[in-house]
């Protein structure tokens, strides 16, 4: 089956450049070489963070209006290409492109477009005092920000970083994930179109310890850290950058849960349940990976959820029949299965999936597994306390609401959680107690670009979105006027 090859370049000042000590990017469904891309050295970061210094006396004086109109092309370029884009997310992650086409690519673009215009529309603040003088705040961009962003969905999260942080009037130095460079270089490729101006977006590829991460978050010159990722890697970084003071901005891990309550519409929260336990094939930190469910509809549910989940369909990620793509990378296809290793020797028992499907070439040798869930472990079991990102999801019974928190809470992540249950009083109570960042009652991702988002506990530091970010991306400076 005839591929294109993708010779993925850095984008620095305006230029494209080969770089050197290029690596593959594989095709998660097949495994095979779709690309190469270059691994930046120190030299190239001092070159990509320069550029955004140097444009950051420009760009960031700029009125908010005239970034708009360049943010705006972008954003409409984004729409322009859509199609191409979403066959590029597919061979960079492995998500079946039905996903991609069906509002994933719109939400790119959204989150371009939506912070081109907050950056203009968004209210300031002022203080008359009583003896005449006036405090007034002004917003100011830090300068240059370095993006790091992760390969489960490489363009929503590129683009949910460089919306705000370029509309505030900030340069960019992006890296992304190594085992998902070509989106990122795709978008650099349209912001160049958009007219924008050289510098203002920068991206260099590589990997993280002694290599283009951590040279970028060392780096003296730059002056904020936006990064979404594992929560071990968020701490590394936090060290590199402790010693210049850097503004920090971590989204991380999650482990969330999926509370199914007795008097929940059960076709509604098995459809749910299905959907947060095995959106992008269970690689998302919001995912719904704990399902826990009260024991009077237990048997019930847990017959209806296993038989949705068994319709999921893993195979070509291009097949519009296709519901379920390939994990990541062999290596993290190895993690993912070590934890089933665990249940097979513990008290666990995996009633549905746990294998590598039976597929025709080249998708046999692409990193697939079942849509599995697991029954018969506790909130103690590893399974159930660490974050596993692939299809798997746990199910455990419990009697009273405090129970359902308790084990909810339980676990050293609070990036999200669901509440499935027609009681809204018992929503309303349940979702004031449950330690995560954000709480869905009766559905599942359903984002507005103007709440705060962020995790609590090891699931993040700082919240984005809206005037969220505009606080991250932003000084604020008071100017006290005097009447005399």
């Amino acid at each position: 089956m005839d591929r294109p090859f993708f010779r993925v370049q850095h984008y620095i000042d305006g230029r494209f450049v080969e770089g050197k000590n290029h690596f593959d990017v594989l095709y998660p469904a097949t495994n095979e070489a779709i690309g190469t891309a270059p691994e930046a050295d120190q030299d190239t970061v001092d070159a990509a963070v320069e550029a955004a210094a140097r444009a950051f006396r420009t760009w960031g004086r700029a009125p908010a209006a005239e970034r708009r109109r360049v943010l705006k092309r972008f954003a409409d370029l984004i729409r322009e290409n859509k199609e191409e884009l979403a066959r590029v997310e597919t061979l960079d992650v492995g998500r079946p492109l039905r996903d991609n086409l069906h509002g994933y690519i719109d939400r790119v673009a959204n989150n371009i477009e939506f912070f081109a215009d907050f950056a203009v529309t968004h209210a300031g603040e002022a203080y008359p005092m009583d003896n005449g003088y006036v405090n007034y705040v002004l917003r100011q961009p830090v300068g240059v920000a370095a993006l790091i962003t992760p390969w489960n969905v490489p363009l929503m999260l590129e683009t949910w970083k460089l919306g705000p942080a370029l509309a505030f009037g900030n340069t960019v130095v992006l890296k992304p994930a190594e085992w998902t460079p070509i989106g990122a270089w795709k978008l650099a490729q349209l912001a160049h179109e958009a007219g924008l101006p050289p510098g203002v977006f920068n991206v260099v590829h590589g990997f993280g310890p002694d290599s283009a991460g951590e040279f970028l978050t060392r780096h003296p010159l730059v002056k904020l850290i936006s990064f979404t990722g594992e929560t071990t890697t968020g701490k590394a970084i936090m060290a590199a950058a402790a010693p210049t003071l850097k503004r920090l901005s971590f989204e991380l891990g999650g482990k969330g849960p999926n509370i199914v309550f007795a008097d929940a519409d059960l076709d509604r929260a098995v459809e749910i349940s299905v959907r947060a336990a095995f959106f992008n094939q269970g690689e998302f930190c919001l995912a719904g990976s704990r399902l826990l469910v009260q024991r009077a509809i237990y048997d019930t549910f847990l017959e209806r959820f296993v038989e949705a989940a068994a319709r999921l369909r893993p195979g070509d990620p291009m097949d519009p029949e296709t519901t379920l793509g390939a994990l990541i990378h062999p290596e993290h296809l190895q993690r993912v299965q070590g934890y089933l290793d665990l249940v097979r020797d513990g008290n666990g028992e995996i009633v549905l999936g746990g294998q590598r499907p039976d597929l025709p070439a080249p998708f046999d040798r692409g990193n697939f597994l079942q849509a599995t869930v697991i029954t018969g472990v506790g909130p103690e079991d590893r399974v159930c306390r660490e974050e596993i990102f692939g299809p798997v999801v746990t199910v455990t019974p419990f009697d009273t609401e405090e129970e359902a928190l308790e084990i909810a809470n339980g676990v050293i992540y609070g990036l999200s959680a669901v509440v499935l249950t027609r009681d809204v009083g018992r929503a309303v109570r349940v979702a004031e107690r449950l330690e995560a960042g954000t709480v869905w009652i009766n559905d599942f991702f359903v984002r507005d670009l103007r709440v705060p988002f962020g995790g609590m506990k090891q699931s993040g530091i700082g919240r984005e979105g809206g005037h969220h970010s505009l606080e991250f991306f932003t000084e604020a400076k008071t100017v006290c006027l005097s009447n005399r």
